[in-house]
């Protein structure tokens, strides 16, 4: 079976302060896309798909694509503001793209293989590439409900201290399937506990045993096309606040566990997450890739 590995690097990281993406945090000037691209390509998965902003084509070629088209199939799409159903158009005022779904939207008609889909921003681990790409094995994608596949870390893993992040939080029954997952887009560890905010008045206590989705998903080809009809009624729902909703990937698997169209099996990982929300994550990474690297996790030269 053909896997392939979609990784979202369409965002310009407006709290990071840059391209994030590209900034180089490994001992051999990795960046962390190299270890995703390295943990599923040791997992079996020989394709990768980067999602990017077309005036940033060339860097990427340059800084990854480049180097990763000797060991792997290496494609490009790109996430375009102005790629909406007919009968639509940008809104006046619409700056960012419409979201991860919206992101991972942009596949179509390039990925004809079950794929992983990633952000290019966060190291996942080892762990969750294993264990999804044997789900993939054994996984019938021609059933009905279909069958989906995400990892699931715990949340109090997956925090930063210098400031907040998103989470999808996750709700799971006790034979490992997906019941419900809410967005909570401003997560941060405040007076020792662990909150989220919708208002930035109201903080609300979280479970750090929580289990969360760190857009680490398992899909066949077809959940494409879900995507792509979900949009529209997205777009209808949200004429109120065009400007800035978001088209999230979990609200597609949402809609497709409350219309009974799917089962998302929950993969739990112990892996710990780090990444570059912020500038002031970079050297916290840095520090845990070498220590990963001293504890011969990874080889000191990833693609020697």
């Amino acid at each position: 079976m053909n896997k392939t590995l979609v990784i979202m690097a369409a965002g310009m990281g407006s709290r990071y302060g840059g391209l994030k993406q590209v900034d180089k945090v490994g001992p051999s000037g990795e960046i962390i896309m190299d270890y995703s691209i390295y943990d599923a390509r040791r997992a079996g998965f020989n394709k990768v798909v980067f999602i990017i902003k077309e005036e940033n084509d060339a860097l990427f070629r340059e800084v990854i694509g480049n180097r990763i088209a000797e060991f792997m199939d290496v494609s490009y799409v790109y996430q375009r503001i102005d790629n909406l159903p007919d009968g639509f158009t940008v809104p006046e005022g619409r700056i960012k793209p419409w979201g991860t779904a919206h992101a991972v939207m942009s596949c179509i008609g390039t990925v004809t293989d079950p794929f992983i889909v990633i952000n290019a921003d966060d190291f996942y681990g080892q762990q969750a590439f294993q264990r999804l790409s044997e789900w993939m094995d054994t996984a019938d994608f021609n059933s009905r409900p279909v069958e989906y596949c995400m990892a699931g870390y715990i949340l109090e893993n997956t925090l930063t201290e210098n400031g907040h992040v998103a989470r999808g939080i996750c709700s799971v029954g006790e034979d490992g399937i997906l019941i419900d997952v809410n967005e909570r887009t401003k997560i941060m560890k405040r007076n020792g506990r662990i909150q989220y905010t919708e208002d930035d008045i109201n903080w609300i206590d979280l479970d750090g045993k929580s289990i969360v989705s760190m857009n680490c998903w398992c899909f066949p080809p077809s959940f494409l096309h879900e995507i792509s009809v979900r949009f529209r009624g997205f777009l209808e729902a949200n004429r109120e606040n065009i400007l800035k909703a978001e088209f999230f990937l979990p609200f597609v698997v949402k809609d497709m566990i409350a219309q009974g169209e799917c089962r998302v099996r929950v993969l739990e990982t112990g892996d710990r997450w780090f990444g570059v929300t912020y500038r002031e994550d970079k050297d916290a990474v840095v520090r845990a890739i070498a220590q990963k690297v001293a504890l011969g996790e990874y080889p000191a030269n990833l693609w020697k």
